[in-house]
C-alpha cells in the first residue's frame, strides 16, 4: 500500500506543541492525529469502518489471501472436507484411568525460550494440546505466562514446519542420515575429532549438555560453539569486571523499594520476565496500601534509549541516546556513597542535562535513605556495555542489597560469554578449511549473526553440514542434511530455569511430522541411532538422581517430577561475591562518530525473528508503539521536525555502508538525535507469514557494536507506505471529532474534561479514594428502557487491576488461543478490522511530545448491566444471560452492526471475511484445526464478536461445583 499521495495531510507538530504548552495541566492523548484532529482521525471516529464494507478494496491475489489465512489456527474447523491425521482405531481393553472423552486434561511441562524453561501447564483435548498457561509450581512463571508462551501452540501446529528428513532437497530416511553421519564422524575420529564442530543456540538442558560432553570426550578435538542473537555477552563481561568471574544474576523485586533500570526492559525480556513482572506488580497494588505496617510501594527509575514496557511503567523516566546511558550510570554511581563511576562530561546530556541532574539527585536521595538500605535493585540491559553492568553490581553491593534484592549463582547456560567472538572464530575456521563436519542443532545464525560474520559463505566450505530445527530457515538453506525437529510438546526433554531449577519436558501429542529430537541426533553421533528420546532422557535422569538400577524407586520419583513440573531442590546454590567499586580507570565504551545514533533492539512481539511465522504475534500490536506486521524506523518528534519527516514516510536508512528502505514512525517519548529499529524481520527463507515482511536489521549491525551504534543516515525517498498501527483504532467518541471547526486546543481540553483516563498517586488516593470516579455518571431510573432483570443466581464479572496491568499484551494473545480468534492480515488490519476481543489502549501523558509518560488501559467488553447494544439489535442476537453476562447468539446475528455503533467502548468486532470456508479450500492448513479450542465456536463471516469473559471456563467451573455439591 504505497504511493505518492498516501500522506496527503502533513501534521503540524509545532501547532500541536503550542496547544499542549498552553494547557495548564497534563493531557491524555493516544496519537498525533488525534491531537491535530486530522481529517483521517475525524473520519475514523465518525465512520466506524472508514474504508467501507467491501471485503477486498484492492483485490489481493488468492495466493496472498491464503498466505495470510494460514496465520491463524482458528481459521479451520474439523469438517468432512479437511484431511485428518492418520489415526489407529483400537478398542479399549481397559480405558486409561481418569480419561473422559471430550474432557480437558492438563499436564505440567515446559516451553523453551532462549534456552531457558518457562514452566507451563498444557491443556489437552483428546490428545490435542490447545492452550498453555503458567505452572504455579514453577519459579519462572508462578502460574502466569507471557505472550510468547501463550502463542507457542500456534508454532506446534504451524503448517510451514519441516516435515521430512532431506538430503540436498531429496527425502531420505533417518537410517540414511545416521549412516552418513557415522561415516563422517568415523573419519573425523582418526584426527581426534579436530574437524568436528557443534553449533547450538543457548543450551541449559542437562541431558544435551551431558551428551555433547560425552561426544567431546570421545573426540577431544571437537568444539562446541553456542550462539544466541539475544546473548548475555555484555552481562557476563560486566560480572567479570565487577567480581572477577561470570555469575548469574537473580533479582527479587518483591523486596525492592527502589528500582533503577539502565536501559533494561526486564518486564518484557529475559528468562525471568514473568516472575519479575509479578513481583514488581505486587509492590504497586493500590489495594495493599495501608495493609500491614511497613508496607512501601516500590519506585521505578528508568533511563532508556527506546521506549519500552518497563519505561512506560516507570515513576520517573528519561529518554537518552544510547551513548548517554553509560554516562547516566556513571553519574548515578558517583552520587552513591562508596562507588566511583568515573568522569562524566559537564554537558554529557545536552538538552536533557537539567532533567538528568535532577533525576540522579532523586535516585541518590532514595538510595541513601536508611529505609531503603538493602532494598535497592539496579538492572542493566543486555545491550549495554560491560561497565554499565559492573556499575549496577557495585551500587547494589554498596547499599547492602546483595542477598536480599539480588542473589548470585554460577552460570546456568552451558557455554556462557563471548558467544559472538566464538561464532566469528568458527566462521574463520570454516573459511580456512579446518571444519569437516558441522552439526547445527537449532537457531538461525546465518540470519541473525552480525553483518561482518559471513556465516553463509563459511558454511559452504564444509563437506558435511546437518541442520536440525522446526522451520526451513536461512541457515537450513545452506545445509546438506535437514532434520525436522520435534516441538517441545511432541518430545521428552529437560531444561533449566533462570535460577537453575530443572524442568522435565513431557510430550502431549505424537510427532505430527518425521521429526527428531536433539538427543536422538547426538545419540546417532555417539553410535546409537536406534535409541529413542524417552529412553535417553529417562536413563540420564536415573543416573542424575542417583538411583542406579532401582527402577521402582526411580519411577515413583519420576512420576512426582512430571506431576509438579520441576525437579525438587534443583535450583542453583547462591554464591557470595564482592564487587569492585572504582570504575574511574575504565574508559568510556560509548560509540563514536558522526550521524544519528542507532539502538538495535529485539522486537517486542516476534523477538529476534524466531516467532516471525506466528500470525498471532505478527498481528499483536507492539505494546507502546502499537505497530504490527512489520518493523519501522522510530524517531522523536523533534528529530522528525528538524529533518522534515512525517509518519509513513519511506526513508533510506544507511548504516555501515548498507542501505535499506523502510517506513518511518514519529514516536513520542523517543530520545532526540537517535533512531530505534527492531530485529526479526526481512526474512528471506521462512514460512509464508514471515517471508517478505519488513527489513533485515542484522545487515546493519556489526559484531563490534551489535546493539548501540553511531553513524546512521536517513534520507527521504518521496514515497509513503501505510504503517499498520492500532493506536487510533476504535477511538472512543466525544473527543470533538464531529466539529470540523474545532481546534486542537479545544479538543485537548474536551478530552481532559471527559477524563477517559484517570490517574491518582498514592497521596491523592489516600486523601480521596473516590476521586477515581470523579465525573462518572450515576445511573438513574430513567436511563434505560429495560425493566429490572431478576438476578437469582451468580453474577459473573471480570475485574482488571489497573495498578498491576503493565500493557504487555499477554492477555490479548491468550484470548486468541482460548477463543479461536482469527488473524486478518496486514491489509485488513490497516483498515481497522482486527478481531481481537480485548485491546490495550495506550495513552500518552504530558505537554512535551519528546518527553511523555505512558498509561495502559485494557478494554474488553464491559458486560454492561444495562447494555446499550441490546436495545438496538433487531434480532435479539445480543442479550443478557441469567448470570449477568452480555451474550452473543451467533446463529441469530445478521450483521447489522447496530450494536457496535451503540457501544460506547467500541469493543465489538465484525467478522468481515469467511475465514473458515476459505481455509477449508486452502488444502494445506489442516494441522491448524487440531489446535482449535473445541469448547468455542469457530465463527463464520457476517457476525459480530466480542469478549465473552471466557464463558466456557465459567461453565466448566459451575459444572464442577455442582458435582461437588457447592
Amino acid at each position: 500500500m504505497s504511493g505518492e499521495s498516501m500522506n496527503t495531510e502533513l501534521l503540524d507538530t509545532q501547532a500541536i506543541r503550542e496547544s499542549l504548552a498552553e494547557k495548564k495541566g497534563p493531557a491524555y492523548w493516544k496519537g498525533l492525529n488525534e491531537l491535530a484532529q486530522s481529517d483521517a482521525f475525524r473520519d475514523s471516529v465518525q465512520h466506524e469502518f472508514p474504508a467501507g464494507t467491501d471485503v477486498w478494496e484492492d483485490g489481493p491475489s488468492r495466493r496472498n489471501f491464503l498466505k495470510l489465512a494460514g496465520a491463524s489456527m482458528a481459521l479451520a474447523g474439523v469438517t468432512g472436507c479437511a484431511r485428518q491425521p492418520q489415526e489407529m482405531i483400537v478398542p479399549y481393553i481397559k480405558q486409561p484411568e481418569y480419561y473422559v472423552p471430550g474432557k480437558a486434561m492438563r499436564f505440567a511441562t515446559a516451553a523453551v525460550r532462549g534456552g531457558y524453561a518457562q514452566g507451563v501447564v498444557a491443556t489437552s483435548y483428546d490428545g490435542r494440546p490447545t492452550k498453555l498457561d503458567g505452572n504455579p509450581n514453577h519459579p519462572a512463571t508462578m502460574g502466569a505466562a507471557d505472550l510468547y508462551t501463550q502463542a507457542e501452540i500456534l508454532n506446534l501446529y504451524d503448517p510451514d514446519r519441516m516435515t521430512n528428513i532431506t538430503y540436498l532437497n531429496t527425502v531420505r530416511p533417518w537410517e540414511s542420515f545416521a549412516e552418513e553421519l557415522g561415516k563422517s564422524l568415523e573419519s573425523a575420529r582418526e584426527n581426534r575429532g579436530r574437524g568436528v564442530r557443534i553449533l547450538t543456540p543457548r543450551v541449559t538442558s542437562p541431558s544435551i549438555v551431558d551428551m555433547i560432553t560425552t561426544m567431546q570426550f570421545d573426540m577431544p578435538g571437537a568444539k562446541w560453539v553456542s550462539y544466541e542473537a539475544s546473548n548475555h555477552d555484555n552481562a557476563y563481561a560486566g560480572a567479570e569486571m565487577a567480581f572477577g568471574q561470570m555469575v548469574n544474576t537473580i533479582y527479587d523485586f518483591s523486596q525492592a523499594n527502589i528500582i533503577v533500570s539502565f536501559d533494561a526492559d526486564f518486564l518484557q525480556e529475559g528468562p525471568a520476565n514473568v516472575r519479575y513482572t509479578r513481583e514488581f506488580a505486587d509492590r504497586r497494588d493500590v489495594n495493599d496500601y495501608g495493609d500491614g505496617e511497613g508496607y512501601t510501594p516500590n519506585r521505578l527509575y528508568v533511563a532508556e534509549a527506546s521506549i519500552t514496557i518497563t519505561g512506560s511503567n516507570a515513576d520517573h523516566r528519561v529518554a537518552l541516546k544510547p551513548s548517554e546511558i553509560e554516562s547516566f550510570a556513571r553519574a548515578v554511581a558517583n552520587a552513591v556513597d562508596g562507588v566511583t563511576g568515573g568522569d562524566v562530561a559537564v554537558d554529557a546530556f545536552g538538552a536533557k542535562q537539567a532533567k538528568v541532574e535532577a533525576l540522579v539527585a532523586a535516585i541518590a536521595k532514595d538510595i541513601k535513605d536508611s529505609a531503603n538500605q538493602g532494598k535497592v535493585a539496579v538492572v542493566a540491559g543486555d545491550h549495554q556495555p560491560p561497565v554499565v553492568h559492573a556499575i549496577a553490581h557495585a551500587i547494589m553491593g554498596a547499599t547492602g542489597s546483595a542477598g536480599n534484592t539480588v542473589n548470585y549463582t554460577g552460570t546456568i547456560e552451558a557455554k556462557p560469554g563471548k558467544q559472538t567472538a566464538a561464532l566469528r572464530q568458527l566462521a574463520e575456521e570454516m573459511d580456512n578449511g579446518e571444519v569437516d563436519v558441522l552439526l547445527i542443532l537449532g537457531g538461525n545464525p546465518v540470519y541473525d549473526a552480525p553483518s561482518d560474520i559471513d556465516l553463509a559463505a563459511a558454511i559452504d566450505h564444509v563437506d558435511f553440514v546437518a541442520y536440525h530445527g522446526l522451520e526451513l530457515n536461512e541457515t537450513a538453506n545452506h545445509a546438506h542434511w535437514i532434520i525436522p525437529a520435534k516441538h517441545e510438546l511432541e518430545t521428552w526433554g529437560d531444561v533449566r530455569a533462570f535460577d537453575g531449577t530443572e524442568t522435565v519436558i513431557q510430550p502431549l501429542i505424537n510427532p505430527l511430522y518425521a521429526g527428531r529430537s536433539a538427543q536422538e541426533i547426538l545419540s546417532a553421533a555417539l553410535g546409537s541411532p536406534e535409541k529413542k528420546t524417552a529412553d535417553l532422557v529417562k536413563n540420564f535422569w536415573m543416573g542424575r538422581l542417583g538411583m542406579g538400577e532401582d527402577r521402582g524407586r526411580f519411577e515413583k520419583a519420576w512420576k512426582n517430577i512430571l506431576a509438579n513440573g520441576i525437579v525438587p531442590e534443583s535450583a542453583a546454590p547462591t554464591i557470595s561475591v564482592t564487587a569492585q567499586t572504582d570504575f574511574s580507570g575504565i574508559p568510556s565504551s560509548a560509540a563514536t562518530g558522526d550521524g544519528l545514533e542507532v539502538a538495535f533492539r529485539l522486537d517486542p512481539t516476534i523477538f529476534d525473528g524466531r516467532y516471525g511465522n506466528n500470525g498471532w504475534l505478527q498481528e499483536t500490536p507492539k505494546p507502546v508503539t502499537k505497530v504490527a506486521w512489520e518493523n519501522v524506523v522510530y524517531i522523536a518528534p523533534g528529530t522528525a521536525e528538524d529533518m522534515g519527516l512525517y509518519n509513513d514516510d519511506v526513508v533510506r536508512f544507511t548504516m555501515n555502508e548498507v542501505t535499506v528502505e523502510a517506513p518511518l514512525v514519529v514516536q513520542p517519548g523517543h530520545p532526540l538525535g537517535s533512531v530505534t529499529v527492531h530485529l526479526g524481520y526481512g526474512r528471506t527463507k521462512a514460512g509464508r507469514i514471515a517471508e517478505g515482511i519488513g527489513f533485515d536489521v542484522n545487515a546493519l549491525r556489526t559484531s563490534e557494536n551489535p546493539w548501540n551504534a553511531k553513524g546512521a543516515k536517513i534520507e527521504r525517498t518521496g514515497r509513503n507506505e501505510r504503517v499498520a498501527r492500532t493506536d487510533e483504532h476504535y477511538a472512543i467518541t466525544g473527543l470533538g471529532a464531529y466539529s470540523q471547526e474545532r481546534g486542537t486546543k479545544d479538543v485537548i481540553e474536551q478530552a481532559e474534561a471527559r477524563k477517559l483516563v484517570r490517574v491518582l498517586n498514592k497521596a491523592e488516593y489516600d486523601v480521596d479514594p473516590g476521586a477515581a470516579n470523579e465525573g462518572a455518571h450515576v445511573p438513574g431510573p430513567n436511563d434505560t428502557l429495560f425493566s429490572d432483570l431478576p438476578w437469582e443466581g451468580e453474577r459473573w464479572g471480570m475485574t482488571i487491576d489497573l495498578n498491576r496491568c503493565i500493557g504487555c499484551n499477554a492477555c490479548l494473545v491468550a484470548c486468541n488461543a482460548e477463543n479461536n480468534i482469527p488473524v486478518v492480515g496486514k491489509d485488513q488490519f490497516i483498515r481497522g478490522r482486527e478481531m481481537h476481543w480485548i485491546r490495550i489502549d495506550r495513552y500518552y501523558k504530558g505537554n512535551d511530545l519528546d518527553d511523555v509518560e505512558v498509561v495502559h488501559q485494557p478494554v474488553p467488553c464491559m458486560q454492561c448491566e444495562d447494555a446499550p447494544c441490546e436495545l438496538v439489535c433487531p434480532v435479539g442476537a445480543t442479550v443478557h444471560s441469567r448470570e449477568g453476562l452480555n451474550d452473543m447468539v451467533y446463529n441469530r446475528c445478521v450483521g447489522t452492526r447496530y450494536c457496535s455503533n451503540n457501544c460506547p467502548y467500541k469493543v465489538r468486532r465484525f467478522n468481515f471475511l469467511h475465514f473458515a470456508k476459505l481455509q477449508y479450500g486452502g488444502g494445506d492448513y489442516d494441522s491448524l484445526a487440531l489446535g482449535a479450542n473445541p469448547n468455542v465456536t469457530v465463527r463464520s463471516r457476517g457476525v459480530m464478536e466480542k469478549c465473552t469473559y471466557c464463558v466456557q471456563r465459567i461453565s466448566a467451573a459451575r459444572i464442577e461445583a455442582k458435582k461437588k455439591g457447592a
